[in-house]
């Protein structure tokens, strides 16, 4: 039908009070086949992309305007009227290059730092499932237009306003349009026509989550159409997101310039005192001023968290909350789910243990679909009636289906514990197809959460046939009789059914997810009330750990952070998971034994040792998402930074409540990836830990970036301030200084900012939340490494006039060149210290050693390159000169790793110690 009108179909009004067919012919589509393709594309052209109005991306004419606007710019300017109005138009003109330069290099950096976050955001796309031309497909939720077919259950978010068409138990939560928090129930049948929004049971909404059921609806608005759309244009456009990093980064900058300007002004008055001119004095301390600023400070903040959300995402790690890159380094404590994360969430049938007390292992790697045997001999499933009842059973009582392929990946659609038994079952011979042609299904008895059981029941040979599976827990109590080898039957008493509950259980210590399954003759479907039932077997299902956890365990323990299991899963499956990663290894300090949740009291009515022991342990079983919750409360409460990984609609809490919510991406659910500072694409733990390491590289390349940048600017300052106090001849000149700043101040700075992880990274252990950007030891640092830059400035200085004979212009190129490759030099003081002096993280960057190689060549053509020679005054110094220059560049970069070796073998000093003092 759809696409039969040239016109587009209107909208029906009020759809809310229209039966679903009505709203279906009024939109022109079928619910068996939904939009063609073409009418799909003709409805999208109309009304356009189904997403709400975004803030603008910031325009390169505002990324301009703040170049403009910063201090360096407004110092620069002023600087640029005192050289105009003293007459220096050479110098004027030399400033005004710099001012461009320096607004040039600025604007390209942040416009690709800030177009690289934005693509990074275009990665998380949001998928909805529509009814096309007959089939279901996969599309960008972008792509919906007014007359899809939107498919959906529990745990999606909602992507567009729709008229329900089909409902089966469907709850939806809407409390991001009507505050209303608890979920509320949706039908088909209309609504009266003057329902409010609140009370329109047959309407969904974007925005929204559905908690519980499935459904179908009729796309009825998109975008800033549906009623998310019309409370968002009531926001006019929201600031752009700043982390705390960059908050502090701003302020440091702040309390620098102030204290730059009282040295700059003293500087100038000294130097007029002393009878110097009064231009040179003024052009000094704009020129200290500019040079001691750290405009760089914002920039390398942008572009260190923009690589490092590149190098998550290559990690298959989205960053949707950019708060988030920061707070990964001081992650301490990862709460973590057992299923997809520490295992492969591929269920496998391991063992079926049949009702008349044999055992059958099941290898699904064997040959090309399986194989069963018993104590290592191969079984013919053919000559056990036992195990093909079993499986034919296993296979009805399912909603799962199988792919043709027996070697594709995934085997399957569905539940992975209904896909394991379907691929079970089709190596013993049967086909659930082919099975329900001879049993044709009547109806199905869903499972319930709470009786943990389902049932399907079939028309088979003048009667039903009820196939159940479930917890033995629930479904062993419900079976009275058992099946013998040879088709005899016996009654299965209480004796019985306990023996069969203890074995179950034993599986269970082993690892296995355990089911029961169970059936029943009856005249007629009505009869099924799950009593009476024959016990046909328990089946061990098991989740494989996943490749490389293990290792990943290891590297997070190696760097402080504690990994806690978080599971709602049997205590012994639990346990045999976290021995198999090493989690509980008791030779590595495996904490306390695992808990069972279901025996705690809550949070606040813990006692003192039941907090120690929770404080301890590394596997809790059986646990709820509110204690999920509390979990994480307890943890932050004593000084943890959490992250806490999760899936499903009720993980969505936990997940904001963490300092890091982790979503999964393959298996997760959309409320729980919208409610996540982080996405894994590849439900991997290691990526996690991949991406704590890439968050403490990031923190550390900004600290290096400052530390390099701020002694930098203290040498200068302190090189100048002392020549003028003490009314010596100047080791710089102004203009010199600024050149400096534009080459020493930039590109290595830069360069340090992009940095690849540092071996080490993961080898300490996490820094404090509060932990400042530069503590008091950094500032110790800062001004010990300054002052040796600046000392060796001035003996070059003091050498060149005393023992070379150099004149005033000549001894000042040398004291230039001093400072400009000392600086250069003390790029490789920002190593860790208890890295090598030749093999570390700075030797390694790659972009270290280009921006030195572009320094280095910018200021060789400050000294030779005729244009540059007149516009720094700079004479040349001679071989004697350069050596000298060269010989005293080289001493602060000597006290520097002599330093950094001292600080190292403290360190190592004080780790032999902590670890003598360890209790064996």
């Amino acid at each position: 039908m759809s696409g039969a009108h040239s016109s587009l179909p209107l909208v029906p009004a009020r759809s809310w009070s229209l039966p679903p067919e009505a709203v279906l012919e009024a939109l022109d589509v079928e619910l068996a086949r939904g939009l063609t393709p073409d009418e799909a594309r003709r409805r999208h052209h109309h009304y356009g992309a189904n997403r709400l109005r975004e803030t603008r991306p910031r325009h390169a004419l505002r990324i301009l305007w703040d170049q403009v606007a910063s201090p360096i710019v407004v110092l620069l300017a002023v600087a640029t009227g005192v050289a105009l109005a003293f007459g220096e138009r050479l110098e004027a003109l030399a400033i005004g290059v710099v001012l461009i330069v320096n607004t040039a290099i600025g604007f390209v950096t942040e416009r690709r730092a800030l177009r690289s976050m934005e693509a990074l955001r275009r990665l998380g796309r949001v998928i909805a499932t529509v009814r096309r031309d007959g089939r279901i497909q996969r599309i960008a939720a972008e792509e919906l237009v007014p007359g899809d077919l939107l498919v959906f259950e529990a745990g999606d978010v909602l992507t567009a306003d729709l008229r329900l068409v089909v409902a089966s138990r469907l709850q939806v939560d809407e409390s991001a349009l009507t505050g209303e928090s608890l979920p509320v129930d949706k039908r088909v049948a209309p609504d009266p026509e003057d329902a409010a929004l609140s009370e329109r049971a047959s309407l969904l909404f974007k925005g929204t989550a559905v908690t519980r059921g499935s459904g179908e609806g009729v796309v009825v608005a998109t975008g800033m159409s549906t009623e998310l759309g019309g409370i968002s244009q009531l926001v006019s456009e929201a600031e752009p997101e700043a982390t705390p990093l960059e908050v502090r980064l701003e302020a440091l900058g702040n309390r620098l310039i102030l204290l730059t300007l009282v040295i700059a002004a003293g500087v100038a008055l000294v130097s007029i005192v002393s009878g110097r001119d009064l231009y040179l004095s003024i052009e000094i301390a704009l020129a200290l001023a500019v040079a001691a600023i750290p405009e760089g400070l914002p920039i390398v903040a942008t572009v260190a968290l923009a690589r490092g959300m590149w190098r998550m995402a290559r990690r298959h790690a989205l960053i949707e909350r950019l708060s988030a890159v920061e707070t990964l380094g001081s992650t301490s404590i990862i709460l973590t789910d057992k299923t997809g994360t520490l295992t492969e969430n591929r269920m496998v049938v391991a063992e079926l243990d049949l009702p008349d007390g044999s055992s059958l292992a099941f290898d699904a790697a064997a040959g090309s679909i399986g194989a069963f045997a018993r104590d290592a001999d191969l079984v013919d499933p053919a000559g056990s009636p036992l195990l093909l009842e079993s499986l034919r059973v296993a296979a009805l009582c399912s909603n799962a289906v199988l792919v043709r392929d027996p070697r594709a990946e995934p085997p399957g659609t569905g539940d992975p514990t209904e896909v394991a038994l379907l691929y079970a079952a089709r190596a013993a011979g049967l086909e659930r197809a082919e099975l329900l042609e001879r049993a044709p299904e009547i109806r199905e008895v869903a499972f319930d959460s709470e009786a943990k059981r389902m049932a399907t029941l079939h028309r088979e040979e003048g009667s039903v046939l009820a196939a159940v599976k479930g917890a033995p827990e629930t479904v062993l109590p419900a079976c009275t009789r058992r099946p013998g080898a040879r088709g005899e039957s016996s009654e299965l008493d209480a004796d019985g059914r306990a023996e069969w509950l203890a074995r179950a259980e034993a599986l269970a210590t082993r690892g296995h997810r355990v089911l029961a399954l169970a059936s029943a003759r009856l005249p007629d479907a009505d009869a099924f009330d799950f009593e009476e039932l024959t016990f046909l077997g328990l089946v061990g299902i098991l989740d494989p750990p996943r490749a490389g956890v293990r290792e990943a365990i290891a590297a997070c323990r190696s760097a402080g952070i504690r990994v806690v299991m978080v599971t709602g899963d049997h205590v012994g499956t639990a346990q045999h998971i976290a021995a198999a990663v090493g989690l509980c290894d008791p030779g590595e300090g495996g904490g306390s034994p695992p808990l069972d949740a279901r025996a705690l009291p809550p949070s606040d009515a813990l006692s003192e040792p039941e907090v120690l022991d929770l404080l301890r342990t590394r596997v809790i079983a059986r646990a709820t998402p509110r204690q999920k919750l509390e979990l994480i409360a307890l943890f932050q409460r004593h000084g943890a930074v959490v992250a806490m990984t999760g899936d499903g609609v009720n993980d969505a809490p936990a997940l904001k409540k963490a300092d890091i919510g982790v979503a999964m991406g393959r298996r997760g659910t959309q409320v729980a990836r919208e409610a996540a500072d982080m996405v894994l694409q590849d439900d991997d733990l290691g990526t996690i830990v991949a991406a704590v390491a890439q968050g403490r590289t990031i923190f550390a390349n900004i600290r290096k970036f400052v530390l390099y940048l701020l002694s930098c600017n203290v040498s200068e300052i302190l090189a100048v301030a002392v020549a003028s106090f003490v009314q010596g001849p100047l080791p710089l000149l102004p203009l010199q200084i600024l050149f400096l700043n534009l080459v020493t101040d930039v590109f290595p700075a830069l360069a340090l900012g992009v940095g690849e992880e540092s071996r080490a990274s993961m080898r300490e252990p996490p820094r404090q939340r509060d932990e400042p950007l530069i503590a008091r030891r950094h500032w110790l640092r800062i001004f010990g490494l300054g002052s040796a830059i600046a000392l060796s400035v001035l003996a070059a200085l003091l050498l060149a006039v005393s023992a070379l004979g150099k004149s005033g212009r000549e001894a000042t190129t040398v004291s230039f060149l001093t400072l400009a490759l000392a600086q250069l030099w003390h790029v490789f003081s920002m190593r860790e210290s208890g890295s090598g002096i030749f093999r570390n993280e700075i030797t390694r960057n790659g972009w270290v050693w280009g921006a030195l190689v572009l320094c280095l060549a910018l200021i060789g053509a400050a000294v030779f390159w005729p244009p540059l020679v007149a516009v720094l005054s700079v004479a040349g110094p001679g071989v004697d000169g350069l050596c000298l220059a060269l010989g005293m560049s080289l001493l602060p970069l000597a006290v520097g790793q002599l330093g950094l070796l001292l600080r190292g073998s403290g360190r190592r000093g004080r780790a032999v110690a902590a670890a003598l003092q360890e209790p064996a």
